[in-house]
């Protein structure tokens, strides 16, 4: 066999092509993944380039596609590490509107699959602005699928070191149990099935109690020295109640027995009683007869023996009555003034007194105008001596020597005196 020689301008080529990739690379080569490869997705005039964080990317590599609703749009760019977090830099059509608050997840095409980033519109969010160039979907807006090895592990410890075995003998245990008392159980299970209703329905009040309840235990939690002092002061307080024990059992006895005597008396009493109660019926019917008219008759008390209303038949300062004396009125002044009168008169006396009394004194006191309602007064007696001719007064004892004339003014300067 001949090997054909490969003509020197091609060896030359190929080595300047590893050259460059070798210069373009920073001297260090990642794999093929890291070889930037012409067209794709992501990759034209105008895409955007977003950085999305993970806490692991798993076996994430470069070149890998970025999906939205399982359509490729575009490819990751780089990744690398930021202290404890991934970062992944993706590139997206420009043609791809996403929210600014979009989210990401790392998933994989199927079981054993390549992995690859999820753009996805936000859980329970209304999209807001729009997602461009240079943006970052942080760690609170990315999540991860479950890897085959990790589901895996977990049940390899639940078949191997999770009792797995244990569960034929709880299922015969609960089977042997529950024999022969399932109308017991299902009672059981329409009465949980009650109470829980009942509990749902309450829930409003049961809200509204624990509300109260947390403000109750606020006022006590503010209230806490009050408290302390009362539960520091009542145990001598009660020492003292336990050393009067027998006193508080002593007044308790008396008034047990005083208790007793009141209700033999009451029962004794009752007949009287009511006996009592029924004879003051008529006295308190007719004083209720009378509760008008007697505030009435009453008020006439204080103005006995005229109305109340006599102020109204009196026009002026003074009221017109008229008085008839005659000779008695030495008994009357006798009986005033029992001591003998001086013999001797004053020096000084009225320079001008008159000669003699009226001719004709009023035999009665002229009549007062009717007046509703009020008692008439009673009849005026008449003075002995008195008539159309009047006898002359007696003299008074120890003034002799007077005149006739002279007694009407003695009787003038008296009456004057006595006023």
């Amino acid at each position: 066999m001949t090997a054909t020689a490969m003509p020197r301008h091609t060896t030359w080529a190929a080595l300047a092509t590893a050259a460059a990739v070798l210069l373009v690379s920073g001297c260090q080569f990642k794999g093929a993944e890291s070889i930037p490869l012409p067209g794709g997705q992501g990759a034209g005039a105008g895409a955007y380039r977003v950085t999305v964080e993970f806490p692991d990317v798993l076996d994430l590599v470069p070149q890998s596609a970025v999906k939205v609703n399982d359509v490729t749009v575009g490819s990751v760019q780089a990744i690398d590490l930021k202290g404890y977090v991934a970062r992944v830099v993706v590139s997206v059509n420009k043609d791809v509107v996403l929210p600014d608050n979009a989210r990401a997840s790392l998933r994989q095409t199927s079981l054993l699959g390549e992995k690859f980033v999820s753009l996805d519109q936000p859980v329970g969010q209304q999209p807001q602005g729009r997602l461009r160039d240079g943006a970052t979907i942080g760690l609170d807006r990315t999540s991860r699928g479950a890897e085959i090895e990790e589901v895996l592990g977990a049940l390899s410890l639940v078949l191997n070191g999770g009792s797995l075995e244990q569960l034929q003998v709880i299922n015969r245990e609960l089977v042997a149990a529950l024999k022969g008392r399932e109308p017991q159980v299902r009672d059981l299970l329409t009465q949980l099935n009650t109470f829980v209703g009942g509990l749902d329905k309450q829930k409003q009040d049961i809200v509204r109690a624990l509300d109260g309840l947390d403000k109750l235990t606020g006022h006590l939690a503010a209230q806490r020295k009050v408290l302390a002092t009362g539960l520091r002061d009542i145990p001598p307080g009660v020492s003292v109640l336990a050393d009067q024990r027998a006193q508080l059992t002593q007044v308790l006895t008396g008034l047990n027995r005083l208790g007793t005597v009141a209700t033999r008396v009451i029962n004794a009493s009752q007949q009287n009683t009511v006996a009592d109660l029924k004879a003051l019926e008529p006295i308190l019917t007719q004083l209720n007869v009378a509760g008008k008219d007697l505030p009435a008759s009453l008020e006439l008390l204080t103005t006995y023996p005229f109305p109340k209303t006599v102020a109204e038949g009196v026009k002026g300062d003074y009221a017109n009555l008229y008085i008839t004396l005659d000779s008695s009125i030495n008994d009357l002044l006798h009986n005033v003034a029992p001591t003998p009168l001086p013999t001797v008169l004053p020096t000084a006396l009225p320079t001008a007194l008159p000669t003699a009394l009226p001719t004709a004194l009023p035999t009665r006191l002229p009549s007062l105008p009717a007046v509703p309602g009020a008692p008439s007064l009673p009849p005026v007696p008449r003075l002995p001596g008195s008539g159309p001719s009047p006898a002359p007064l007696p003299q008074l004892p120890g003034l002799g020597g007077l005149a006739a004339g002279d007694q009407s003014g003695m009787l003038y300067l008296l009456l004057g005196g006595l006023s």
